[in-house]
């Protein structure tokens, strides 16, 4: 072999080299380039994920949700709110409005030992009944138990009137009424359960979807803004609470709702010609 052909086949093998050297820089320089982007991909889908986690955990969730919520009035009502919910015989002249909560120990007392009066005297057509409802005792003592068992009883007015008032005498039954440390009117199937005590809910399918789903949670909340509306007017915070001609109805204190059935007469007596 002649030393020109040997430094061309050495130029040659130099030249080839330099080539293969450049392809595979390029190689490497484009997988770098795709480790880099798959990084910044994986950065931002990170980063998204991060804010997207952000923003779900500052979401209103449970009952602050509920405030954000369409307002769905139940049947029986009237005003734009349907927060006006007057009971009883049309040709009654007078109109008791109660104020109760449903966890308010209080308001069982008084639904145990005077209810039966306040239901012959309404039965009677000696007055209709205006029910507001209260949630306070969930701020006073956590929970939820007030809200749900007025959304629920918003679910037994959408049946009927009847089916409201029986519902509302079984939840403030010895039987049935807990302790308010005890928020066992959180529990829909609680609430239920109650119900089916009640002829035209038991077994209601409507009603129990109603409860299940709060179909009348908003309307829960709307009608304590009233409570605390009326309770301004009418200077009073708790519960249970009589008023009728803007003037509250009370026992022999001259200050709290009248707690047995003697007082309630005597109160009902001068309310009815005053």
């Amino acid at each position: 072999m002649s030393k020109r052909n040997s430094q061309s086949a050495k130029t040659a093998a130099r030249e080839r080299l330099r080539q293969e050297r450049e392809r595979q820089a390029k190689r490497d320089k484009a997988r770098r380039q795709v480790i880099v982007a798959a990084s910044v991909v994986a950065v931002l889908a990170a980063a998204g994920g991060i804010g997207y986690a952000v923003v779900q955990a500052n979401k209103p969730s449970g009952w602050e949700a509920v405030k954000d919520q369409k307002l769905v009035k139940p049947a029986n009502t009237t005003g734009a709110d349907g927060t006006t919910v007057v009971l009883g015989k049309s040709t009654a002249k007078k109109t008791l409005a109660m104020y109760e909560d449903p966890r308010c120990p209080v308001c069982a007392q008084f639904e145990q030992s005077v209810g039966p009066a306040v239901k012959k005297d309404f039965d009677a057509g000696k007055f209709k009944i205006q029910f507001v409802g209260a949630t306070f005792i969930d701020n006073n003592i956590p929970g939820v138990g007030s809200k749900n068992a007025l959304s629920a009883l918003g679910a037994a007015l959408n049946v009927s009137p009847e089916a409201f008032l029986q519902y509302k005498s079984a939840l403030y039954s010895t039987k049935w009424h807990p302790n308010e440390q005890d928020d066992k009117f959180k529990d829909d199937a609680y609430l239920i359960k109650v119900a089916d005590t009640v002829s035209a809910l038991k077994g209601n399918a409507a009603f129990q979807k109603d409860v299940k789903n709060g179909t009348f949670d908003k309307w829960a909340l709307v009608m304590n803004d009233k409570f605390n509306s009326d309770g301004k007017k009418y200077d009073f915070q708790g519960t249970p609470t009589l008023v009728m001609d803007g003037k509250k109805v009370t026992g022999s204190d001259g200050k709290n709702a009248p707690m047995s059935a003697e007082e309630f007469d005597t109160a009902l007596d001068k309310a009815l010609k005053g």
